[in-house]
């Protein structure tokens, strides 16, 4: 494991999280199936990294209830996943002095990773990790949010141009920002560092 995690993982430590580093997405997929109970039920925030992971039909297979707003299979998935056990998403950025930045739309997703939950699982690829808080609100409007919003086909000027400009669409996706500074009093949070790069 590279240096930059062995010390981002002390500071995380530092700060109150659960912090576990991976060499890719395979491994991280596992440790969350040995994590996560059977009986728990399991809300799933909106996230590329873990839709690439396969981790949603993997809990769904072994018989999880699961929900995410991304799979129509279930009623009110948002609100459903919102109390759930157990929480699994990503983050827009992570600097190296411990912080999870983020951005929402809706704001259902960062609810989710700080409140209501016992456990949340933050899978994090190499490619979020950040200097320090300017970088990380650089890499949100820059890349993260651009790209999301062109998957989404969302009439933002960023969905054209892959910059943001602040602007005041209504299918603005970065409306709600969120630090995490430390652990959350009622949740445990665990941080899984993947060297790999993944999600936006």
């Amino acid at each position: 494991m590279n240096n930059k995690f062995i010390e981002l993982e002390k500071v995380l430590t530092k700060n109150g999280f659960i912090v576990k580093t991976f060499e890719d997405k395979i491994k991280v997929k596992e440790e969350l199936l040995l994590d996560i109970k059977k009986e728990d039920t399991v809300g799933v925030g909106g996230s590329i990294t873990i839709q690439d992971m396969g981790v949603y039909e993997a809990l769904r297979e072994r018989g999880n209830e699961v929900y995410w707003h991304w799979r129509k299979d279930v009623e009110n998935p948002i609100q459903k996943a919102m109390t759930s056990d157990t929480y699994i998403t990503s983050t827009n950025a992570l600097t190296l002095d411990g912080k999870l930045i983020n951005m929402d739309g809706n704001g259902n997703r960062v609810a989710s990773m700080f409140f209501g939950h016992k456990d949340v699982y933050i899978v994090v690829g190499k490619n979020k990790i950040c200097n320090d808080y300017n970088e990380a609100i650089d890499r949100i409007r820059n890349i993260a949010a651009p790209l999301n919003a062109k998957r989404l086909n969302l009439s933002t000027p960023c969905t054209h141009t892959g910059k943001c400009s602040d602007c005041v669409s209504p299918d603005r996706i970065c409306k709600v920002e969120t630090i995490i500074h430390k652990k959350p009093n009622t949740t445990n949070v665990h941080i899984y560092l993947v060297d790999e790069e993944l999600g936006y």
